[in-house]
């Protein structure tokens, strides 16, 4: 059964980040220079990155609202206080609930085929579909889009990584 096998892989990718995240969640923002889940450097995705503080005083940062929807779905447990997100244009972190967000579009995503863009101003939101395509957005059908698509997203990382595990070394 085929999709029984890629149900299992994807709840088998949701256990290891369960096993992962607790140990890295109570590290500070300011400590990490990489995505815990993915790896990519917060500087080269500082235009995507994400921040959750919890009710318990632990944090996370990811490279962009894909890895923050996995960190949420297997912290259930823990209470957002803070979500933040950074502006596409500035970089600058502001609240994800009051942004404007836009989906999809020309641009490649961040984790995702369908991107997901944050931006402080609507204007620039605006000026963005105009040049790029996708839609505008709220915080929650952002977020709901980012859930929609792990699926996909997740099978597409195993299939670039499994790429990668077959090519000969030194290439």
């Amino acid at each position: 059964m085929k999709g029984g096998c890629s149900i299992t892989r994807l709840v088998a990718l949701f256990s290891l980040f369960a096993a992962i995240v607790p140990a890295q969640g109570a590290q500070s923002v300011q400590s990490q220079k990489a995505c815990a889940f993915c790896g990519m450097n917060f500087v080269q995705y500082a235009h995507s990155r994400f921040v959750i503080e919890y009710n318990d005083g632990s944090s996370f940062e990811g490279c962009s609202i894909h890895c923050a929807a996995v960190h949420l779905a297997i912290n259930i447990q823990l209470v957002p206080t803070t979500l933040q997100v950074a502006d596409y244009n500035t970089r600058k972190l502001m609240d994800a609930e009051a942004a404007t967000w836009v989906v999809g579009g020309s641009k490649p995503g961040v984790m995702t085929q369908r991107a997901k863009w944050a931006f402080e101003k609507r204007d620039d939101a605006d000026r963005f579909v105009r040049e790029n395509g996708g839609e505008i957005a709220n915080f929650d059908q952002a977020m709901r889009a980012a859930y929609e698509d792990m699926y996909w997203d997740t099978q597409k990382i195993y299939t670039e990584r499994k790429m990668r595990r077959m090519r000969p070394t030194g290439q």
